[in-house]
């Protein structure tokens, strides 16, 4: 078993707008995916996701990590067996994207997806 920290991703209203802010501000910042809904910024080491939310997700957590793992099932069973609860599921099938969204024990919201599926290859270059 194993999970790998792939992004860390911020909710917000506008997320084209605060990608761009953060890709000018990094030093190595660049746009790399545009999903409309959610835009990546390379930035040197860690991918940050800008995700579109509603103003009381927004309010209610503003940031998250995204993780993968090789077998996101195992893992989702493994971390509710340690305390975490799931949330929900999203699918994107036509991007090729699933993930499952977690609560750890105090609350916090995390995601864990298949390795190599978080930002797919097909999605559209900014």
């Amino acid at each position: 078993m194993g999970l790998s920290i792939v992004a860390v991703t911020i909710n917000c209203r506008d997320p084209r707008s605060l990608a761009e802010w953060w890709a000018e501000t990094l030093d190595e910042g660049e746009i790399t995916q545009d999903l409309g809904e959610y835009v990546f910024v390379h930035a040197g080491r860690v991918e940050l996701g800008f995700q579109g939310v509603a103003a009381a997700a927004r309010e209610r957590i503003r940031l998250h990590l995204d993780l993968e793992a090789d077998d996101p099932e195992a893992e989702v069973r493994r971390l509710v067996d340690r305390g975490a609860v799931v949330v929900e599921q999203h699918e994107l099938a036509p991007l090729g994207m699933a993930w499952t969204v977690l609560r750890d024990p105090e609350g916090n919201d995390f995601c864990v997806s298949a390795s190599g599926t978080t930002i797919p290859a097909s999605a559209p270059q900014a």
